[in-house]
């Protein structure tokens, strides 16, 4: 996935509202996939997981659009690319499977969590500008708690068992 050297640089206050908007509006919309998938693959409490990591980024992203004060966030949020992968909170969908636990799909957002704040720890250390440095350094603490809810959830959660993919009945394709 995503290294902060593979991030767009922050250059301006600007560019790293956009970015931290971008990263957020990028887990709501996979968590929004993943709950649609889940609910198709009748793993409800999955779903239920997905749902709620969803909301938090939602609420989190609205917090970034109201702190830009920027009524084109979105916009310019739209125009922010990674030089490779996806954004840093986006769970890679190829590390999904239909029968995972909420266990494992935790799993995958503690990552996305940890690569979004090594992100903002690096903005944070290596800009020179006083603002832009004061707020990444808000959205570390703010990535920081998103991880300790992740941990928080975790605990809720058994570790699946070896067997955690057996289907009695797997998909088979159809003539």
């Amino acid at each position: 996935m995503t290294s902060p050297s593979a991030a767009p640089k922050v250059a301006s206050l600007a560019d790293l509202f956009a970015i931290a908007y971008r990263i957020e509006a990028d887990a709501v919309e996979r968590y929004e996939l993943l709950t649609r998938q889940m609910e198709t693959f009748n793993n409800p409490e999955l779903a239920a997981v997905f749902r709620d990591l969803g909301r938090a980024e939602k609420i989190h992203r609205d917090e970034i659009q109201r702190l830009a004060g920027d009524p084109h966030i979105e916009a310019r949020a739209q125009r922010v690319e990674w030089k490779r992968g996806d954004s840093p909170e986006e769970m890679d969908l190829g590390a999904l499977h239909y029968l995972m636990t909420p266990w494992q799909a935790l799993q995958l957002a503690l990552a996305g969590e940890k690569r979004a704040l090594e992100f903002f720890q690096h903005v944070s250390k290596t800009v020179s500008n006083a603002q832009i440095k004061k707020v990444a350094d808000e959205f570390v603490e703010e990535e920081a708690e998103h991880v300790e809810l992740v941990h928080r959830l975790l605990r809720k959660y058994p570790r699946p068992a070896g067997s955690w993919d057996y289907d009695p009945d797997p998909p088979a394709p159809q003539d």
